[in-house]
């Protein structure tokens, strides 16, 4: 699981929740693991957010940033007996020129910041530079270049994988921050990305059952 992302707590409105929208489905495959699916339905989504609560009147949190052709979830291993609420929202945003660490950062920025909604690439970060720090740490800078960011992703390509995915989300406003590097990450690409939030599906709740004897 990523590492900072499964924390971060997110205040929402209650939605009431027994629909869903069309191909988004929550499945109890047995009594203590749901398996969420949704469609690949946005050619331009750079990815999405599933969440999850025992409290629809409380707060979400995010049980991971998946990249953009991902469509299903298994949330493994539940509290027996308990109704568990899900949604899922897309994102969306500008994303800096890949580095390595210790290599040359991204371009810098010209011209003033903009917003994320403007066409092209022109509101993604710049300057973003990955080195590395003391304790297996890598440490990431980078210059906003955004007006109206909801956040900040980094997403990493390890050698040989196919894609980019997600590991660690920042606040808005942000200029930093740091990662723990894994066993397998050595020679791995990063990028950055300024992104914004799509609208929330509706909410779909599932109960477990019993603890598995």
């Amino acid at each position: 699981m990523p590492r900072k992302l499964a924390t971060v707590l997110l205040a929402v409105a209650f939605v009431s929740g027994c629909g869903g929208e069309p191909g988004f489905t929550a499945t109890l495959t047995d009594p203590v693991n749901v398996d969420l699916s949704w469609p690949d339905d946005d050619p331009n989504v750079a990815g999405r957010i599933v969440e999850y609560t025992t409290d629809p009147r409380g707060e979400y949190t995010i049980l991971r940033f998946v990249p953009p052709r991902q469509t299903t979830y298994r949330h493994p291993d539940l509290m027996p007996e308990t109704r568990f609420y899900y949604r899922i929202r897309p994102f969306y945003g500008a994303v800096s020129d890949a580095v390595t660490v210790s290599g040359p950062p991204a371009p810098a920025a010209s011209g003033p910041a903009v917003s994320l909604r403007t066409p092209g690439g022109s509101a993604a970060p710049a300057s973003f530079r990955a080195e590395p720090a003391p304790e297996g740490m890598v440490r990431f800078s980078w210059t906003d270049h955004s007006t109206d960011e909801d956040g900040f992703l980094v997403e990493i390509k390890k050698s040989g994988a196919a894609e980019f995915v997600p590991v660690e989300v920042s606040d808005p406003g942000t200029t930093s921050a740091g990662l723990a590097s894994m066993p397998g990450e050595e020679g791995a690409s990063y990028r950055l990305r300024a992104f914004y939030y799509g609208p929330a599906s509706p909410v779909l709740d599932r109960t477990t059952g019993k603890a598995p004897a």
